[in-house]
């Protein structure tokens, strides 16, 4: 409950990455929530999401943004033609920053380092800021990746997201009021988010899973098909979150909050991290002291891991609170710049 009334004076600035769909459907949930404060202005960079705000953008830019592949990893040829680095530089300083009371980024560049370059503060509000703190789990060998949670969005405060509450920034996920309004059912099928396999790899392998029944959820497919005991959709929220509410399973890749969703929906869950993409490689050891099962790559033993994985019938039980707003009530208290807001 907000515990006060914004001055209608109040602008914000809300600055979102626009890799991959994590981002964007948090943002579906926060959004709502920081307008009770005032006038908001939202900016999107990236390139590679498929769902989208529903509000209109005030700011698009192209940002910097990595390409999934097709064979479980980063296509570094793809993201090195998608570079425009000059671009980049060009919108950074184009950026006007000045009037705003509050700026808030989910792991976003363009607007971070406006603000450095502009000398004023913002606030991430972000899963990868999370991984600030030293006491967020990572592999054991350091990685040339933590420079980019260290410098690809650097901001003044942060408010992090992970599966626990590792550090006393750092809150459970904001799970999306879709996905708890939802009332799931187990309908005996398999959900799959890969988007960094191609569908005819999934549909191969998958078919050898005969028994069960899979949906894939397709970053290159626009009209539905079928496959003997597969069913191939394009990206959809609603249909996505119809067949993850009414599955057995979520078989995903080291994402955040697709993983945190099904395991707050008390689905099974079974993760393969991108390779070589070190923050998908933190997630899974995360998830996996959780007890979530992860397996690296889809190869000549994958069958074998399908098959036990839609053996077992454990769950792994989670505690991820509605804080949502409070987090937004606490940071607009915190952060806003002094005088924008009425006690």
């Amino acid at each position: 409950m907000v515990s006060y009334t914004a001055s209608i004076a109040m602008k914000i600035l809300y600055a979102i990455q626009g890799t991959g769909n994590g981002h964007i459907s948090r943002a579906r949930e926060i959004v709502p929530l920081l307008q009770r404060y005032g006038e908001l202005d939202l900016l999107v960079s990236g390139t590679e999401a498929e769902v989208t705000l529903s509000q209109p953008l005030k700011y698009r830019f192209h940002g910097f943004s990595f390409v999934f592949g097709t064979k479980g990893g980063v296509d570094n040829w793809a993201t090195f033609k998608l570079m425009n680095l000059r671009r980049l530089w060009r919108d950074m300083h184009s950026l006007p920053l000045a009037q705003y009371d509050l700026i808030i980024n989910d792991f976003e560049p363009v607007s971070a380092w406006a603000c450095r370059l502009q000398k004023i503060p913002s606030v991430s509000l972000s899963h990868q800021c999370s991984f600030v703190s030293p006491k967020t789990p990572r592999p054991a060998k350091w990685n040339y990746a933590e420079w980019l949670f260290k410098y690809y969005s650097p901001t003044t405060a942060h408010i992090g997201f992970h599966f626990e509450k590792y550090d006393d920034f750092i809150h459970t996920p904001v799970i999306r009021s879709d996905i708890r309004n939802l009332s799931p059912l187990n309908l005996g099928h398999y959900t799959v988010y890969l988007p960094a396999y191609d569908d005819k790899t999934l549909v191969k392998h998958l078919s050898k899973a005969d028994k069960v029944q899979w949906h894939i959820f397709s970053k290159r497919q626009k009209k539905p098909y079928q496959s003997d005991n597969i069913q191939i959709f394009p990206i959809s929220n609603e249909a996505y979150n119809q067949s993850m509410a009414n599955c057995e399973g979520l078989l995903t890749g080291g994402g955040f909050e697709g993983p945190a969703e099904a395991l707050y929906l008390q689905k099974k869950v079974l993760m393969i991290p991108m390779t070589g993409q070190y923050e998908q490689q933190c997630n899974a050891l995360a998830a996996s002291r959780l007890g979530v099962p992860v397996i690296q790559a889809i190869d000549e033993n994958f069958a074998g891991h399908i098959n036990n994985w839609i053996a077992e019938e454990k769950r792994v039980l989670v505690n991820f609170p509605d804080e949502t707003a409070q987090i937004i009530d606490n940071l607009v208290k915190q952060y806003a710049k002094p005088g924008s807001i009425l006690a």
